[in-house]
């Protein structure tokens, strides 16, 4: 049984201007505050790029992500990202980073989240989890690419 989470975040900026700002320096600040995580490897975020993610703390574990896909319209821009190795207990996860023009100068961000545990007491326990480190996000891209309205 998989899981979906899905959050929405409108931002300033053009849809294509913020997709190209989805580098290593958002990843960073991005990066949950409890525990330590060291970015490994960051490739980028177009078909055929890698994430690798060493957790050193509460618990030391890897993450290894592909990207599978990218693509733009006159809508929005997206690409996703597919876990190839994951922390315990996690066994399926699949994220597609959305943005959409809300405006010329308006876009929304959305995380699109799919995953699944190893049965599903464990898939049922990572829901919260998942949309606790997720969600402060929100507020990151807002103070990231700015802010003109709250949401």
């Amino acid at each position: 049984m998989k899981l979906k989470i899905r959050l929405e975040t409108e931002v300033d900026g053009h849809y294509l201007e913020v997709i190209e700002k989805f580098d290593l320096k958002l990843f960073e600040a991005l990066k949950p505050t409890f525990g330590k995580m060291k970015v490994e490897e960051f490739t980028g975020s177009k078909k055929g790029d890698i994430v690798r993610l060493a957790f050193l703390s509460p618990v030391k574990t890897e993450w290894v992500s592909d990207i599978v896909e990218d693509g733009a319209d006159d809508k929005e821009a997206y690409f996703i990202d597919e876990g190839r190795i994951l922390p315990f207990p996690l066994s399926f996860w699949r994220h597609k980073h959305i943005v959409q023009k809300v405006s010329e100068g308006r876009s929304r961000i959305i995380d699109d989240m799919s995953f699944m545990g190893i049965n599903i007491f464990f898939t049922l326990f990572l829901y919260p989890a998942i949309y606790i480190v997720f969600y402060p996000r929100k507020n990151i891209y807002r103070k990231y690419f700015g802010n003109s309205k709250l949401n």
